[in-house]
């Protein structure tokens, strides 16, 4: 996953000692002026590098896939992080300046001196490091709660599963997949969601299961998961809505309906396709598929028709 890498963060007091015990074994290395010197190039460097690093280690956000840019921004806010890694950016910048300036005055003083204003130098290089503590924080809990997203790839096509609780979806992704299915919480839910994988004709397929989300009607859902259903749009290259017309799985049929009609507003630039499971004990409902997981009924010829439903045709590198 793109952000699987993302390096822990260090706190500002982290940086501090790392800073400047690296300069005082440069220190050591030589004496008088140089010491003071080869101390304050070391320090500064320490700081300055270490906090670009930080930046730099985020990829771009505007460059990533809508689906991430959507799920970074329902879990940690785009704007905030921008915020919190433009003010980690402008320290790395100031530790610099801070290096610069004092290199200069270097140059008029004795080996006293240079002691004096190498003290200088450190205080506030200090204090610009303590300035940007809550934005350290910050970034490096923002990094710690995206590392445990799903390992969801925006670049496979992509099947949704929904629909209310116990009308079958996870028999369904567990029979039809292979048994390495991986299990995994959003961040912003305690409930699994599921994803499977199938391939076809070379090209792998991965299907969605999302208990949590789409279980239930949208006023349900709170705004960050109502974010989270605007990510999955980006992702679903078809969506099929499990309907159990039995009513044995504690819905009315008529209130799965509604949750279908709603997902199929939510999701209408992509095939949304109702799926009757159970049909073994009952088929009354309008739908565009009939089949029943227990049973082992039709699960195959579902399968086949949300590959189909999806129609993926993969990039070629030339021109045929």
């Amino acid at each position: 996953m793109i952000l699987e890498d993302l390096p822990t963060t260090p706190t500002s007091e982290e940086l501090i000692d790392q800073a400047f015990s690296r300069a005082a074994r440069a220190g050591r290395a030589k004496s008088g002026f140089e010491a003071q010197q080869s101390m304050l190039q070391t320090a500064a460097n320490v700081v300055s590098d270490n906090l670009e690093n930080v930046v730099t280690a985020w990829p771009d956000i505007d460059g990533l896939d809508p689906f991430y840019r959507e799920m970074i921004d329902a879990l940690v806010g785009v704007d905030d992080l921008r915020q919190h890694l433009s003010e980690i950016g402008w320290a790395s910048r100031k530790a610099s300046d801070i290096r610069d300036e004092y290199q200069g005055r270097f140059r008029n003083v004795d080996a006293d001196g240079a002691k004096k204003l190498r003290k200088q130098a450190f205080a506030r290089i200090a204090d610009v490091v303590e300035e940007v503590e809550d934005d350290l924080l910050a970034v490096n809990e923002a990094r710690n709660t995206l590392r445990e997203l799903p390992d969801i790839r925006p670049d496979e096509p992509t099947i949704v599963v929904a629909g209310y609780p116990n009308v079958g979806k996870s028999s369904f992704v567990n029979t039809v997949t292979n048994a390495r299915n991986e299990t995994a919480s959003y961040p912003f839910t305690t409930t699994e969601i599921r994803v499977g994988h199938i391939e076809r004709d070379h090209i792998r397929y991965q299907l969605v299961d999302t208990p949590g989300l789409l279980d239930r009607p949208p006023e349900d859902r709170n705004e960050i998961e109502s974010q989270a259903v605007s990510a999955l749009e980006h992702l679903a290259d078809a969506v099929l809505v499990m309907v159990d017309a039995s009513g044995e799985c504690g819905y009315p049929l008529d209130v799965q309906l509604e949750l279908r009609d709603a997902l199929a507003a939510r999701f209408a630039d992509v095939p949304v396709l109702t799926v009757c499971n159970k049909s073994d004990r009952s088929t009354d409902v309008e739908a565009d598929l009939y089949m029943s997981v227990t049973e082992g009924e039709n699960v195959q010829e579902t399968l086949d028709a949300a590959v189909e439903a999806v129609g993926y045709e993969p990039e070629l590198p030339y021109d045929e």
